[in-house]
């Protein structure tokens, strides 16, 4: 194991989007939306690879890209439970977001 993700299941909640983040293997995670907030379909759910580079113990900046070319990538602080999440959809519009990330 490469880094204490994988095993685990996570609640990202940056207001307008929850979602449950679930670090299957150290190159992949399950995402599911929990509540799209207009931005996802709740209950969406996708295998994606991940890319996830540890910047200090306890934070992670984890990146992948979604079968509809979004692409995504989050620092994820769980020392603190503060989530920066990035992500550029297919049309081209950027979203920046701030939230809490929480073990479930």
């Amino acid at each position: 194991m490469k880094n204490k993700l994988t095993g685990n299941r996570f609640l990202m909640d940056v207001g307008v989007l929850k979602t449950e983040l679930f670090f299957e293997t150290d190159e992949s995670m399950v995402f599911t939306i929990i509540d799209g907030g207009g931005l996802a379909e709740t209950g969406y759910a996708e295998k994606v690879e991940t890319t996830i580079a540890e910047v200090r113990p306890q934070v992670y900046m984890v990146a992948w890209k979604e079968i509809s070319g979004a692409t995504v990538v989050h620092v994820e602080d769980h020392e603190n439970g503060v989530i920066y999440s990035n992500a550029t959809l297919p049309d081209g519009s950027f979203y920046t977001m701030k939230g809490t990330i929480k073990p479930l």
